[in-house]
């Protein structure tokens, strides 16, 4: 149910058909890491999940860089719409 939602939002944006993009892929893992994190913290040592959501941290943070360096704005409004931090640079 919450993801339909972000998604009726986000696609009020953008047209539906357009769920491969970077914003939509990033606003799923999103959920995801929302999700993985609240079942973390009621079963601390379900090591296996701590590894799924390393992994989709380590994808959600290369496609924030690749945004960022593609397009400044569309990756500071989403930052701001998911309330995210910032990508750390080097």
């Amino acid at each position: 149910m919450l993801k339909n939602s972000f998604i009726a939002v986000f696609s009020q944006k953008e047209k539906e058909e357009n769920r491969g993009s970077v914003e939509f892929q990033v606003l799923s893992f999103t959920n995801k890491i929302r999700r993985l994190t609240s079942h973390l913290e009621l079963h601390k040592k379900d090591y296996l999940s701590q590894r799924g959501l390393r992994k989709i941290l380590g994808k959600r943070q290369r496609l924030l860089a690749y945004l960022s360096k593609k397009n400044r704005v569309r990756y500071k409004e989403l930052i701001g719409q998911l309330n995210i931090r910032e990508i750390k640079t080097r």
